[in-house]
């Protein structure tokens, strides 16, 4: 059986609306509820390529056959000029296992290096088993939280050196 071509990409405002759903159903899964504090709650949602256009931000789309499996982002933290943080990272069900959010996340890190960050970031939770093992595996260690980023309810704050 040969393995499916996946292409990772800089998100286009063409992805908003493929990728805001990703994120919402990937959410519901695993019982992420936009009142409760997580991404997917997010005003911003609708329109992430506005969002990562900004200065030193980047997101990239996973990308099979014309449909939107995946992604994940890089933005700076706020108030913190050396960290940034990694963002919005939510893949299907048929993705997952592919090697994909490791290859996503090299990329990831790669950006962040050359926009002159010395740490990435991340907040997430427990329900996440799947991210959190990927997380572990990146070499990502238990941390404080550090900003605001608007999603209280992420109680595991990571970050990892670059």
């Amino acid at each position: 059986m040969s393995q499916p071509e996946y292409h990772i990409r800089v998100i286009t405002p063409n992805d908003d609306a493929a990728i805001a759903a990703v994120i919402r159903q990937v959410s519901a899964e695993y019982g992420l509820t936009p009142d409760k504090g997580f991404g997917v709650a997010d005003k911003t949602l609708d329109q992430l390529s506005q969002v990562y256009s900004a200065d030193r931000s980047c997101y990239w789309v996973i990308e099979h056959k014309g449909q939107i499996l995946g992604g994940a982002g890089i933005a700076p933290l706020k108030g913190k000029s050396d960290i940034c943080e990694l963002q919005k990272m939510y893949f299907l069900p048929q993705l997952r296992g592919s090697g994909m959010a490791k290859k996503v996340s090299q990329l990831a890190f790669e950006y962040a290096k050359q926009q002159g960050f010395n740490e990435i970031y991340l907040e997430t939770t427990a329900v996440l088993v799947e991210a959190l093992a990927l997380y572990q595996s990146l070499q990502f260690t238990p941390c404080q939280h550090f900003g605001d980023t608007g999603h209280d309810a992420c109680e595991i704050a990571m970050m990892k050196t670059l």
